[in-house]
């Protein structure tokens, strides 16, 4: 039986050798791109086209033609390989049209050999693209399965080459287009294949994905949060700020899970994903169940948008009969009408909740697994706490979820070091209905969420390896910083006033030149002995009191290079509270990761066009996990040996 989609929408794959048809109502261009486990494509070398229809397991074809088949062979596809883009573009230069807007919607079928459908989708939607991914196969718990994607590109292929991270993008995508225009395809020459050579290409863990860069990323689609390279001293310098447990090469595979009953879902596993160790393969799990959330959501929207558009059109069309629009007749033709709403609406919920259950049972099993950086401040774990020998891949900032999917929450992670500097906002609009809105009730949230944060981060990072400093100008946040000042983990006292506000930031400001200097002329052995080469975390309250223009500029300057040599920010702060600097300070706010110490719907998804609602990571009413955690800390930091 044939499934269908509708954008987002999965199915599962029985079978592993495939015909992929595509039809459309203008000649267009087919190829596919192979990506790796973050979604890259490595290479023009893992891209299919008209000049170099043939990669292992996959061939395209040679030309621009109204109707195609692309043949699929899973099992021949490289082990590297995650994930198959399906794309279509209009070839340019050859007097058709320009955009998918002015043709038939393609459509995608997916097929056995036999031509048995296994799956179809019908891309609509489209306008000014010139280019669009339409269908995605990708491996998940082991098996393959297809995707409607339905992706389109105003910039044609050369933008949707550049999205999926090929450097080569503008020329591949030229000569492409230029060899489908002439005519001859061999006048692209194919490049020789290096997909199955090991280490052929640089291995990397997906980022927090398009969810946080904003995305929000913070979403960085879950995007949002790509790990830009950080610069580095000579080798076993003091000032190399990369992640020490980077690899260049290939993980093993995912352990298989078990098979469960015929005809059952496969039984959650925890760390069921690829990865070098368990921290990354849950890792990638987390944001695995991140993209499949917001991708059964995304389908189910875009069901009932079907359906309520259908519906109306046809009220419409019954009602423009007069003989219909009074008595049993019209009647009849409305109920005909909402019913057939209604069936769509509940195959599509049906789909939905199937999806939901299986992610919060993978949740239910994957949550008590996380490791400190990745787990709740409830979490177990936190009970049996040791103080790390090595920094963690990402950090746990708090939870998402979407209004279909409320009891199910997906951690948010982000990796480390940090690119960007966090900013949790105390101002009074960020208080949905229901929760406290007096000014002084939202900073104290703020500045105890901030607490938490610091506390994480100290926790994560290896003794000695990681400071907290705070600036505090009116001693405000006393009573929510008393865990840090107790346990003596701070590297000083809160700065206060005007002066501890400008010898803060100018020791700072110091470090980050120095260090600057030192990696760029490659002397890392002239930085002064009495240098704290730790990395900093930079706690600012209630900004931007107590800063005159030269500190907002420090300040700014931190935020901008700071992260690259260790030194980062995470403010409290009221944007309203800054408006008498007008617009100078937009750049900072642009340059900060906005979160909330209460839910709100603020991070948005680029991919699919969620709105995800954060929720910060709080430590439980009552209890004593933090003082627990930091006393540790404390204990094993060098002043305390």
């Amino acid at each position: 039986m044939t499934s269908e989609l509708v954008r987002g929408q999965n199915h599962p794959l029985s079978q592993v050798r495939l015909e992929i048809r595509i039809t459309a109502g203008a000649p267009v261009l087919a190829g596919a791109t192979l990506s790796d486990d973050s979604g890259k494509v490595r290479g023009v070398e893992w891209v299919a086209h008209p000049g170099a229809p043939t990669l292992p397991g996959l061939e395209v074809s040679r030309q621009a033609a109204a109707e195609h088949r692309l043949a699929v062979d899973l099992d021949a596809v490289p082990e590297q390989v995650h994930r198959v883009d399906v794309l279509l573009a209009l070839p340019s230069g050859t007097g058709g049209p320009l955009r998918f807007g002015a043709v038939a919607a393609p459509s995608v079928a997916v097929t056995g050999l036999d031509g048995t459908q296994v799956a179809r989708y019908t891309i609509t939607g489209l306008d000014a693209e010139s280019a669009v991914v339409a269908v995605e196969l990708y491996r998940r718990h082991g098996a393959w399965k297809v995707r409607a994607v339905g992706q389109g590109y105003a910039g044609g292929l050369a933008a949707l080459l550049t999205d999926q991270g090929l450097p080569q993008a503008d020329e591949l995508a030229g000569g492409i287009q230029e060899a489908v225009t002439r005519g001859l395809a061999r006048s692209i020459p194919a490049p020789i294949p290096g997909l199955d050579q090991p280490g052929a290409a640089s291995h990397g863990s997906p980022d927090a994905g398009p969810l946080w860069t904003p995305s929000p990323s913070d979403g960085q689609p879950p995007s949002a949060v790509s790990q830009s390279s950080q610069p580095s001293g000579a080798s076993g310098s003091a000032v190399d700020y990369t992640h020490p447990r980077r690899h260049t090469t290939a993980p093993p595979p995912a352990p298989e899970a078990p098979p469960g009953p015929a005809g059952e879902p496969v039984a959650p596993v925890a760390g069921d994903a690829v990865g070098w160790s368990m921290e990354e393969r849950l890792y990638n799990q987390v944001w695995g169940m991140f993209e499949d959330l917001a991708r059964t959501a995304a389908a189910y929207r875009s069901a009932v948008d079907f359906a309520d558009s259908r519906l109306e059109k046809e009220l419409d069309q019954a009602l423009s009969d007069p003989r219909n629009r009074l008595g049993s007749a019209g009647d009849a033709a409305r109920e005909a009408a909402r019913a057939k709403r209604e069936v769509i609406v509940d195959q599509a919920r049906a789909v939905l909740d199937r999806d939901l259950a299986q992610l919060t049972a993978e949740a239910q099993v994957v949550e008590p697994a996380l490791p400190p950086a990745f787990a709740g401040w409830d979490n177990p774990v936190w009970h049996g706490y040791q103080v790390p020998t090595e920094p963690p891949l990402a950090v746990r900032l708090g939870e998402l979820h979407l209004p279909e999917s409320v009891p199910l929450r997906i951690p948010m992670l982000v990796r480390l070091p940090l690119e960007r500097g966090l900013w949790i906002d105390s101002g009074r609009e960020t208080a949905p209905d229901g929760w406290d809105t007096e000014p002084d009730g939202l900073r104290h949230l703020a500045t105890e969420a901030a607490v938490a944060l610091a506390t994480r981060m100290l926790a994560v990072h290896p003794a000695g390896e990681f400071r907290v400093q705070v600036i505090d100008p009116a001693g405000s946040a006393a009573r929510a910083l008393m865990p840090l000042v107790r346990s003596g983990v701070l590297a000083g006292p809160s700065a206060a006033g005007a002066a501890g506000v400008r010898d803060v930031l100018g020791n700072l400001t110091r470090r980050v030149d120095l260090v600057q200097m030192a990696v760029r002329g490659g002397a890392a052995e002239s930085l002064p002995p009495d240098l704290d080469m730790a990395r900093q975390l930079l706690v600012v309250n209630d900004f931007p009191h107590g800063f005159d223009e030269r500190a907002v500029t420090e300040l700014r300057y931190l935020a901008d290079e700071g992260p690259a040599v260790g030194v980062h920010l995470l403010m409290v702060a009221d944007r309203e509270d800054a408006a008498a600097y007008g617009p100078l300070l937009d750049p900072l706010w642009h340059s900060l990761m906005r979160l909330t110490p209460v839910p709100d719907d603020h991070l948005a998804d680029p991919w699919v066009g969620h709105a995800w609602t954060y929720e910060p990571s709080l430590v439980p009413p009552g209890s004593e996990v933090l003082d627990h955690v930091l006393a540790k800390v404390a204990q094993a930091s060098p002043k305390h040996r």
